[in-house]
């Protein structure tokens, strides 16, 4: 169809049509779509309104009438009929939506005379073309007046039979044989090029192809909105208690959005004209929730996360699940009676009521299909790393490090002989440790004897600490007086974010592949942590090094070292917020004073030269303060 676009600023109304098999969606598709538009859409209803004789068919059985006792050109004729004078309709809005456009009337009729006539699929095409042939020129007028889209279980025929009569409670042979035909024909038609628009739906949720329609209508139309909750995940607390305090954490600490399920289902109701939402059924309430959330996510589209509270209905959690698919986790916090009481306000009566209405809204059934159930009976802190681990899985993806041989390092010999030593016997039949990885210097071919440490991070559980330190104290000798930073963590900890920012640097490094371990157990995975979250967090080693370089200037002698690492920490901190990455210290404080056109000989003397040492520390802490309003030299 061509563009009905008079100009940019009055755009035609136009009319969309949703094509496709039984079960695909079609009408529920348009009833989302309607809801969103409000007044700017319509939809165009059934095609039973708009030919009298439907009352009678119906009154005496349409699946009799459609395929037994009905003549072929009359059931062509009243489908043809209703097709027309749905087209011939005015409408006021500035869309109108249809459910099955014109090209799906001549895939009806040929596989109603397929199955009637026991016909293969090209002579049923030809047979529905003779049958409507007398109206041919009014339905080729009335298909160019749509925009074509069909919705289709997947691109095979039989599959997709197979995926529409899955959905049907009971299924005659007659009706299984019309869907088997009817895939066949549409999907005769698609090859055609009778619908320019095409949506192959899988088992993906009911949100996901929302926003695919909206992406392809959008261009027809400046009232179509763009996307349907792209890219915002939600977050649904259901609880015996503390569903607000898991709310308000996960907003102040991971920057959800809150809001409260029943004033999503009065905002969308009240939009649509819903004098009392909560006497509707539950599939309903579920579309009114995801109605609003929409309404409220593209007015803040920079959010990616929302929680909404509290859950109270099973049956619409169920649909609201359905529609959501993985941008929905269901979070139930589970507490005892005993800690209900304790914590309630009004006493242990009050809280026996409220169980009685939960139990019949069957919110108490919440808990079997929530992702994650949340026991709270404990102390808050538990609460807060459980809500921290659900936050971060979905931010955080999961990563399978790679590892390399010790010798890749470029170490001197004696600590690539202490390190393979130490892997000898934390990894054997019983691993004590699950990942070690050398950072710092060593690990960038970086290392200078006399210098540098050698810094290691090793993920274990707490139960390996006693072997490990019988290990270390065994093989301290080789480090030849070589100090040896050793950083452990266990993988919860490291799942749930419970790191200072130099240890999420250290794994958003080995998530990146920029930092590869020299040994990782079989099928281990962690986190690799967002460059943003990498970026943001490590604002609190700026601060804490700011602070040490000042302690370290009032000294009558700084330690060279000490101060040197501090200013070059310092330096490649202010670098990462311009999205430059530097590990190394000469590289970053050479960087950072080239930017600034100033000291960039005192990187080297500083490492020697108490005076050069002081004067570089003064010129990258003077950097960081004046990004800061106010300062003064």
């Amino acid at each position: 169809m061509s563009s009905q676009h008079s100009s940019d600023t009055h755009p035609l109304p136009v009319s969309v049509a949703f094509s496709g098999p039984d079960n695909t969606g079609k009408t529920k598709q348009i009833g989302i779509l309607a809801r969103r538009m409000g007044l700017a859409a319509t939809s165009a209803g059934p095609l039973d309104h708009y030919d009298p004789r439907w009352a009678t068919i119906k009154a005496e059985g349409m699946a009799r009438w459609w395929f037994e006792t009905g003549a072929v050109q009359e059931v062509a004729d009243v489908l043809a009929t209703s097709y027309l004078e749905r087209s011939r309709r005015a409408f006021s809005a500035q869309v109108r939506l249809l459910d099955r456009g014109i090209p799906m009337l001549e895939a009806s009729v040929a596989a109603t005379v397929a199955v009637r006539e026991d016909l293969g699929t090209a002579e049923a095409a030809d047979r529905a073309r003779l049958l409507l042939a007398p109206y041919e020129a009014d339905l080729r007028a009335a298909e160019e007046g749509e925009y074509a889209l069909v919705l289709l279980h997947c691109d095979n025929p039989e599959e997709g039979t197979r995926r529409s009569l899955a959905h049907e409670v009971t299924v005659t042979d007659t009706y299984a044989g019309y869907q088997r035909h009817l895939h066949e024909q549409i999907g005769r038609l698609v090859a055609d090029g009778r619908f320019p628009m095409s949506i192959r739906i899988g088992d993906r949720p009911t949100i996901a192809i929302q926003d695919e329609v909206r992406q392809l209508l959008a261009p027809l139309h400046p009232s179509v909105p763009s996307r349907a909750l792209s890219g915002v995940h939600v977050t649904a607390l259901g609880s015996e208690s503390g569903k607000s305090t898991a709310g308000e954490y996960l907003r102040t600490h991971h920057g959800h959005a809150r809001l409260k399920i029943g004033h999503l289902i009065e905002d969308a109701a009240g939009r649509a004209g819903i004098s009392d939402p909560y006497r509707l059924g539950s599939v309903v309430q579920a579309e009114l929730i995801v109605d609003a959330l929409d309404r409220y996510c593209q007015a803040h589209h920079f959010l990616d996360s929302v929680t909404i509270e509290s859950l109270h209905d099973f049956d619409s959690t169920v649909e609201l699940a359905r529609m959501l698919g993985s941008q929905l986790t269901i979070a139930y916090l589970d507490v005892c009676e005993a800690t209900r009481t304790r914590r309630g306000l009004a006493g242990p009566q009050d809280v026996a009521d409220r169980d009685v209405v939960k139990s019949a809204r069957g919110a108490d059934k919440i808990a079997s299909i929530a992702h994650e159930v949340i026991g709270n009976d404990g102390p808050r802190l538990e609460l807060e790393r459980r809500l921290d681990r659900i936050a971060l899985d979905r931010r955080w993806p999961e990563h399978q490090p790679s590892t390399m041989p010790v010798n890749a390092l470029g170490l001197p010999v004696h600590l690539e002989s202490y390190l393979a030593a130490f892997l000898d016997r934390t990894t054997g039949a019983r691993p004590l440790i699950e990942l070690l990885a050398v950072t710092g210097s060593g690990a960038r071919g970086k290392y200078q004897h006399g210098w540098s440490d050698l810094d290691v991070f090793v993920v274990a559980d707490a139960s390996s600490l006693d072997g490990m330190r019988q290990i270390l104290a065994e093989l301290e000798a080789e480090l030849g007086g070589v100090k040896l930073g050793l950083t452990v963590l266990t993988r919860a900890e490291c799942r749930a974010g419970a790191v200072t920012s130099r240890l999420l640097h250290v794994l958003a490094l080995i998530g990146s592949g920029a930092l590869v371990p020299l040994w990782s157990a079989p099928g281990l995975t962690l986190p690799a942590p967002d460059a943003a979250t990498d970026i943001d967090v490590s604002l609190r080693d700026g601060i804490q090094a700011a602070i040490e370089i000042r302690r370290q200037l009032l000294k009558g002698a700084p330690d060279l070292r000490d101060l040197y690492k501090v200013t070059a920490l310092l330096a490649k901190i202010q670098l990462r917020f311009t999205g430059i990455e530097c590990p190394s210290d000469g590289d970053a404080l050479t960087v950072l004073l080239g930017a600034k056109r100033q000291g960039m000989n005192l990187v080297t003397t500083a490492r020697t030269e108490r005076c050069d040492a002081e004067t570089l520390a003064a010129l990258v802490l003077q950097s960081w303060l004046d990004t800061l309003p106010g300062t003064t030299r």
